[in-house]
């Protein structure tokens, strides 16, 4: 996961508001992605985020917002077995629902699903259990929301790390959060207190039917206390709070580790008479116990012609504080550097958006100036690789998005980013970071609506890498409305068997299927 050419350690996820870093490494941001049946909408902020989520924002933030609990006015249990997915590879899901109502006093919903598969090559077998318990319970004001998750994932990995001729390594990981919030104040003053935890275990078998020859276990716990509050004026709204959080990890290889984060963070938002322009300056103020303190400034400018056409720009300091692995991993061939310091970016961005009754169009150039990039490198070969602040990173870049409603049931949607880095190093030999993002992305998906009961989206997927290798991918989903509820798809991915890489240089898979049905709740 990544936003306009950042790492994986340098974007953040949130689900409902909550912080899903995982301070060993951003390899596993994405071990709590839901299912799309729980998920309401995704809110996606590009460019600097730091100064309203704090650290790790560096390229953007991304919220996943679950869905509400129905509220029924009689005592009620449903459970719904669904999902059966099968396909290529072996592939099998399935997935259990079911919620509970007790009047107006409280509402619960409970998930469990469940995917494997023998893999697409060698070594590239998986299996995923997830679990997702989410509540409300009522208040004589404000629902209290209690939520939680768990996923545990056991893979074959070839070749995902190490080096591609690692061709039997293996790895679990396990993850899961706990999280309570509610809303108070009034209409004029309102505050959201969330404390939610997460927790984080990885073990890494670099020989996945030996052991003995190398094995890494790292669990990790992180707890947030975020207030966070809203004063509503006439023509202008105040955000401010404190978040606080204490993270641990204890490893076999890192180490036993402990760290608190106190963070401050206000923005004020306000228009001029006439509604047209607006202005959101706001800071960011971070202090790590084990590190230091960081001051992130930043400024949101907006200007409306008219109800279709909207300018806007915006001025940013980011940072990403390095990761666990980063600073104490060993191994024969690597070294981490327990003085590094943290990634800074200055990031500016202007863009136009536009909107009438058939066509969105949104259009923005971006810079960022980033220091103190994290790097691997070595003066000799027979040196180990070493974490070092080494890199100074230029990046510019442009993006649109477009959607053209052809009528009310087809639509044609295009997305197109262009990415251009420009980095300077000196006075080191060898260099293991390389900058290989994508430089050309372009998705277009073409839906189209053949009756009342059968769809059909059309996926097309190119990108071109700075070395210029380049991949053309189609994909196709289609669809047959089995009820209102439910719907039966066959999806078809990579059609035209294109060989294509992604990083460290894993081969993706080539041509596969999934058929399956998917039901909903009312």
């Amino acid at each position: 996961m990544y936003i306009r050419g950042g790492g994986f350690d340098q974007t953040l996820l949130l689900i409902d508001g909550m912080k899903m870093d995982d301070i060993q490494t951003g390899h596993h941001t994405l071990n709590l992605l839901l299912p799309i049946q729980l998920i309401e909408r995704i809110e996606i902020i590009k460019g600097s985020a730091s100064r309203i989520f704090g650290q790790n924002a560096f390229n953007g933030a991304i919220n996943i917002v679950t869905k509400s609990l129905p509220k029924f006015d009689k005592k009620q249990f449903e459970m719904l077995v669904s999902n059966p997915t099968f396909g290529s590879f072996k592939q099998f899901g399935f997935l259990i629902n079911s919620r509970l109502s007790l009047k107006e006093k409280f509402n619960a919903q409970l998930t469990f699903s469940r995917s494997k598969s023998d893999g697409y090559r060698y070594n590239t077998d998986y299996s995923n259990d997830f679990f997702f318990f989410k509540s409300e319970i009522k208040t004589q004001k404000n629902p209290i929301i209690i939520s939680s998750g768990f996923t545990e994932k056991k893979f074959g990995a070839n070749g995902f790390y190490a080096s591609p001729s690692a061709t039997d390594q293996y790895e679990e990981t396990q993850a899961s959060f706990l999280g309570i919030s509610t809303l108070l104040g009034s209409e004029k003053f309102l505050i959201r207190p969330k404390l939610y935890w997460r927790r984080g275990q990885d073990e890494y078998i670099y020989i996945r039917n030996n052991p003995s020859v190398y094995r890494n276990l790292h669990k990790t716990n992180k707890i947030y206390l975020d207030f966070s509050f809203s004063k509503l004026f006439d023509s202008s709204r105040l955000n401010f709070g404190i978040d606080l959080s204490n993270s641990s990890i204890s490893s076999n290889n890192l180490g036993d580790h402990n760290r608190f984060t106190t963070s401050l963070y206000a923005d004020y938002t306000f228009k001029t008479n006439d509604n047209k322009l607006s202005f959101s300056p706001g800071l960011s103020i971070s202090n790590f116990s084990d590190m230091s303190t960081h001051f992130f400034p930043g400024i949101d400018v907006g200007f409306d012609f008219n109800e279709k056409i909207n300018l806007y720009a915006n001025y940013g300091k980011t940072y990403r504080i390095p990761t666990y692995t980063d600073l104490y991993y060993s191994d024969r061939n690597t070294i981490g550097n327990p003085d590094l310091n943290p990634e800074h970016a200055i990031t500016n961005e202007i863009g136009i958006k536009y909107s009438n009754e058939n066509i969105d169009f949104t259009s923005s150039f971006f810079t960022r100036k980033s220091s103190n990039i994290i790097d691997y490198v070595k003066q000799s070969e027979q040196e180990k690789w070493e974490a070092t602040n080494i890199r100074n990173l230029d990046t510019n870049g442009f993006d649109l998005n477009f959607l053209y409603k052809i009528s009310p049931h087809n639509s044609l949607r295009l997305g197109y980013t262009y990415l251009f880095d420009k980095s300077y190093v000196s006075e080191v030999n060898y260099s293991r970071y390389a900058i290989n993002s994508l430089r050309h992305q372009l998705n277009t998906r073409l839906a189209l609506k053949y009756s009342n009961k059968i769809t059909h989206t059309l996926i097309n997927r190119f990108g071109e890498r700075s070395n210029k290798v380049s991949h053309i991918v189609y994909d196709s989903n289609l669809k047959y409305q089995l009820s209102e509820n439910s719907y039966f798809f066959i999806n078809v991915n990579n059609i035209f068997n294109e060989e294509y890489y992604e990083t460290n240089l894993v081969p993706m898979p080539g041509r596969n299927f999934l058929i399956g049905v998917i039901s909903y709740f009312e």
